[in-house]
């Protein structure tokens, strides 16, 4: 069986998984460093023992902003051509793909803004449910985590019979876009 922290060190992990989580996902623009910390963190521990260390897992978070905008811009762009093309029964041709890319890509740098708002606030409300279910002692996640299966890193594919986690995931994920919109971002540049 393979775990990914030492039984040790999983209530902890899960403890700050879930307050990192709602951190992200209810203040994520106004704690935008402190979040990209923590996720730095989580990541630096996760693969300790290979490429980088915590703190430096944190720095390459921070030096990937711009890249991490860019790169979800461009998934956005290239996932509405591909719902449009689907829509007329049809495959976009490559170089409309890539100029759909380029132009979410474009378009995130441009609100950057929302990108971290939406971001943070799905990305925490996936990694509360994650702190949560661990926290709880799920039987799905746990079973999921001694077989090195990673349903739990996606939120569109949970466990089997785990249908309800999507759910949760999206109402949470809006409840803090709405609180971020509303509250802890409003009027921070």
């Amino acid at each position: 069986m393979t775990h990914m922290l030492p039984s040790a060190y999983q209530a902890p992990a899960a403890i700050v998984l879930l307050v990192g989580g709602l951190l992200a996902c209810f203040a994520g623009y106004r704690l935008f460093k402190v979040v990209l910390g923590i996720y730095g963190f989580i990541l630096g521990a996760l693969i300790a023992s290979s490429a980088m260390g915590a703190d430096q897992g944190a720095l390459a978070l921070i030096l990937a902003y711009f890249i991490g905008v860019a790169l979800v811009g461009a998934g956005a762009g290239a996932l509405l051509l591909h719902f449009v093309f689907a829509a007329l029964g049809r495959e976009p041709h490559v170089l409309l793909v890539i100029v759909a890319a380029i132009a979410g890509a474009a378009a995130a740098m441009a609100l950057q803004r929302y990108v971290i708002i939406i971001s943070t606030a799905f990305g925490g409300a996936w990694t509360v449910i994650v702190g949560g279910l661990a926290i709880a002692g799920d039987r799905a996640a746990a079973r999921a985590a001694e077989k090195a299966n990673v349903w739990i890193a996606y939120p569109l594919n949970p466990a089997p019979g785990e249908h309800w986690v999507t759910a949760a995931w999206i109402l949470l994920g809006i409840a803090g876009l709405v609180t971020q919109l509303r509250v802890t971002a409003k009027g921070k540049k």
